[in-house]
């Protein structure tokens, strides 16, 4: 079975969206460990909005000579990637790009159908990017498996990526880093089958 991860920045209240309003800068290792994780995905779930900055980005930045190592290495993993875009009419085409595909589910029944198809068929790990919309449709259907995030140490109102959570998610943290940029990267892994109850006090919490 294959995991769905989502990956992406955040802040510390857990923004996910229009990541030019709060984003600071990408430091070189922070970069390097980022291109490590996308080694590990052969297909993109995306968005159509942001796969179109996508477009706009990553084809150009594949020839360019004048960007570092590692930008042109995440430049050809997006090129050579399988891009599932999402759409609930498909009414508006997308641009065209190496290995990009429309994928039209109207509601989220028939995305949870089509991702758990998708988990169950061969191939590597799945990356669920942006935008906000899709991501937190994702998470609250209960699909995702791993959880990277590159948290900047900024608060900032916005779209939060648990916005749609239907219940409690339990995670492992599995790995931790930290940047001289003051990023926090942070690894989970989601722990299926546990369903607590409810403590009824706080004294029960105090092992």
């Amino acid at each position: 079975m294959r995991n769905i991860v989502l990956q992406m920045m955040t802040t510390l209240n857990g923004r996910l969206d229009d990541p030019l309003a709060w984003m600071g800068t990408v430091v070189d290792a922070q970069y390097r460990a980022i291109d490590r994780l996308y080694a590990g995905y052969d297909t993109v779930l995306v968005g159509r909005t942001t796969y179109e900055e996508m477009v706009g980005y990553w084809p150009g930045a594949l020839e360019d000579e004048a960007s570092g190592e590692t930008n042109r290495t995440m430049a050809r993993r997006m090129h050579d990637y399988r891009k599932l875009v999402f759409s609930r009419t498909g009414e508006h085409a997308i641009s065209r790009w190496h290995n990009a595909e429309q994928v039209v589910a109207a509601d989220d029944a028939a995305l949870a159908r089509y991702l758990m198809d998708l988990k169950a068929g061969p191939g590597a790990d799945i990356h669920l990017s942006g935008g906000a919309s899709l991501a937190q449709t994702v998470i609250g259907l209960g699909l995702v498996d791993r959880y990277h995030f590159f948290v900047y140490p900024v608060v900032s109102p916005g779209e939060p990526w648990f916005a749609r959570l239907r219940e409690k998610n339990e995670l492992q943290l599995v790995g931790s880093e930290h940047y001289d940029n003051g990023v926090v990267g942070l690894h989970y892994a989601a722990v299926r089958g546990t369903k607590a109850e409810r403590p009824k006090s706080f004294s029960e919490l105090i092992a």
